[in-house]
């Protein structure tokens, strides 16, 4: 073996001699490098004789290449990488490759005629795995140096011959041949990691498809760990993708067109060979699906893959937790709710914090649930109190909103003013468990203070809000707007839209212009206004023309119509109020009735026409105080805050002989401070 390294000759079966001294290593050192100085000798690998033996079966000699891919492989087993490196790199491969690629092809082809003459002689398939291991081992031997571009050029050797050799996949038959496929394994494997190493992020996707289109035979768990990093490298790596080549968008196969399209592809294949039993369950692959489907907005087809998943794949806890959250973000709130309230009832599982807070969540959305919705809240509260302060904190927040939607239901003042105190109470208890100050929960903080009309402490929690958020939200601008028209700093709460306009693209403005509208009409520039108005019109017909283009405004577009809709007919309730306004300025009551009253057919609802209706038939003297009063405690119940239903009802009571002095007062007051208080708009 000696000759043949120094004289590159080849080396018969009867001139082989013994040797148990390292001949790379020797090499290695006349090169000008040193070994491990003082270092027993290890063990020489056992493999590494029967490497050599049986190629001098096959063969009857061991030429250079291979007796330097066995010495350098014996170096690598030793930890002696530089040396390993220096007798690999003395292999010719461009002399080899022709010849391993012939003897693959012919390999390949059992059809094909064994006299058929080559330009360039075949090797045994034995050495075409030994230079194989070799080549690869250099590309490890690289990788371990930090030389990533050459190791990757190491393996697409080996791939390029390979896939030139037998263009149409590996047969079935190569799998006999298990070191070569083997070594295939780790290549195809190894490229696309080497290539991210390196920075080349497209020639790492390429590689990666490459690896999957291609019959490389591989192991069914390999082709899973592929088909596994390259979604995540798709999802995280921020890196877009160019879309396939022609070569593989053929049979009319789906041709993904994004990152999440083919993160989603390979994903939900992996489930595939989950149900089929081809691989063991990896829940993070469930975790990639659900982000993946989640940002692309596909969270009815998330629920859909939850549901077809086969039993005890996941704990019932997150199956119901996830099928939850994704009905919950489709809109379906009652589906939702009605899973937890499936899950609750097992007694297996007592303490679902997150379970809990989410139907807290939703309960605060449904007026018919909102008790319901305290009472997990509540449970939250005590579950999370001995284990995490945020989540704890989280919960009294929920509690805080629930009970603040409460006092809104309820028809005692006593009673209100009680859910009122006890829903500041619950959001300053929030606010005290944060470990870092949440915009959740000072938005509502700012919000509960604002409704309760205390403008100064909710002033504070708005800047403060805005300050979190670093000015990216266009709610936080628009609550320091209405908060400072509460107070009748108009020109200030313009100030803050404008700026909030100046770091808004168009896209978002719409809320911000009404708002601005409205603060232009609050101080009488009613051109302004009408300008203003006239750009939030053109904004919107933009928004509305655009709603049909493209597959990411599917979804959106549905919600659209219907929050359109809604505001038509309120829009339509609007105009049928203003013109009963009009025939009320002009004395014209009877025609003014008539508007007020298709307003409410439009509308039921229609807190402005319930008041108004009152104020004509008080003002005509053919209405009893009783059918009034009713009108006005109606819109009451609708709107607690209106000063003109407050007005209004205490110049009823004040004409009522059989009301007290103390109930006008009250309604005055009431309306007094109301009107002083009033934003351009609720604050919610």
């Amino acid at each position: 073996m000696m000759k043949c390294i120094f004289s590159g000759e080849q080396v018969r079966v009867d001139e082989m001699i013994d040797s148990s001294e390292s001949l790379a290593t020797r090499d290695y050192s006349a090169s000008g490098y040193s070994s491990r100085a003082g270092e027993a000798e290890p063990k020489v690998d056992k493999s590494n004789i029967e490497e050599a033996e049986s190629s001098l079966r096959e063969s009857g000699y061991l030429n250079y290449e291979e007796a330097r891919a066995l010495l350098g492989r014996l170096e690598y087993q030793k930890g002696n990488i530089e040396a390993a490196l220096h007798v690999f790199e003395g292999i010719d491969i461009a002399a080899v490759t022709p010849k391993m690629r012939v003897s693959i092809s012919r390999r390949g082809d059992y059809n094909r005629r064994h006299s058929q003459s080559d330009a360039a002689p075949t090797m045994s398939m034995h050495a075409v795995s030994l230079l194989f291991e070799a080549i690869f081992l250099k590309a490890k031997s690289m990788e371990h140096l930090g030389r990533f571009d050459e190791a990757a050029q190491s393996c697409k050797i080996i791939l390029d011959t390979v896939e030139s050799a037998l263009p149409d996949g590996l047969p079935e038959s190569f799998k006999t041949d298990c070191k070569i496929q083997e070594t295939l394994n780790k290549v195809v494997e190894l490229l696309p990691e080497l290539l991210k190493l390196a920075g080349d992020f497209q020639e790492a996707i390429l590689s990666y498809r490459r690896a999957l289109l291609y019959h490389w035979n591989l192991e069914v768990e390999t082709a899973a760990k592929i088909q596994k990093e390259f979604a995540i490298f798709l999802l995280y790596s921020g890196v877009e993708a160019s879309p396939p080549n022609l070569r593989s968008q053929i049979n009319s196969s789906f041709v993904p067109r994004n990152n999440i399209e083919e993160a989603v592809l390979l994903l939900l294949i992996l489930l595939r060979k989950r149900a089929l039993g081809m691989i063991k369950w990896d829940s993070s692959i469930m975790d990639h699906l659900s982000f993946a489907l989640s940002v692309s907005g596909g969270l009815k087809a998330l629920a859909h893959q939850v549901e077809e998943l086969l039993p005890g794949i996941l704990e019932r806890n997150d199956r119901y937790c996830i099928l939850s959250l994704c009905y919950h973000g489709e809109g379906e709130d009652m589906v939702a709710l009605n899973l937890l309230r499936n899950l609750f009832r097992n007694r297996e599982h007592p303490d679902c914090i997150l379970e809990l807070m989410l139907a807290s969540k939703i309960c605060a959305k449904n007026e018919v649930c909102i008790e319901e919705g305290i009472g997990y809240a509540c449970k939250a509260i005590r579950e999370s109190q001995r284990r995490c302060s945020q989540k704890a904190s989280i919960s009294n927040c929920l509690l805080g909103t629930l009970l603040s939607a409460k006092s809104r239901l309820v028809s005692s003042d006593s009673e209100r003013t009680l859910e009122q105190s006890k829903a500041l109470a619950a959001l300053e208890a929030s606010e005290r468990l944060m470990k870092e100050r949440d915009p959740l929960v000072v938005h509502q903080l700012c919000l509960e203070n604002a409704e309760q009309r205390k403008l100064d402490v909710a002033l504070y929690y708005a800047k403060q809000l805005l300050k979190l958020e670093a000015g990216a939200s266009v709610k936080g601008y628009i609550l320091l707007a209405r908060i400072l028209s509460a107070q009748k700093r108009f020109v200030d709460a313009e100030t803050v839209i404008n700026a909030a306009l100046d770091q808004t693209g168009k896209w978002d403005q719409g809320e911000l212009l009404r708002t601005k509208a409205k603060l232009q009409v609050a101080q009488d520039q009613l051109n302004n206004a009408i300008e203003t108005y006239s750009q939030l019109l053109a904004v919107l017909q933009v928004q509305n023309k655009s709603a049909g283009v493209g597959n990411k405004y599917r979804k959106s577009r549905g919600q659209h119509h219907k929050s359109l809709e809604l505001d038509t007919w309120n829009d339509l309730a609007n105009v049928w109020h203003s013109t009963g306004l009009l025939y009320q300025a002009k004395g014209h009551h009877q025609d003014a009735l008539k508007s007020f009253r298709e307003a409410l057919n439009v509308e039921p609802n229609h807190v402005p026409s319930l008041i108004s209706t009152a104020c004509v038939l008080r003002q005509l003297g053919s209405g009893s105080l009783p059918v009034i009063r009713s009108l006005l405690t109606d819109a009451l119940r609708l709107d607690r805050t209106n000063p003109s239903a407050w007005f209004n009802l205490g110049l009823v009571y004040k004409s009522d002989p059989g009301a007290s002095a103390l109930e006008v007062a009250e309604c005055f007051e009431a309306a007094a401070l109301l009107q002083e208080t009033a934003p351009v708009e609720p604050f919610r």
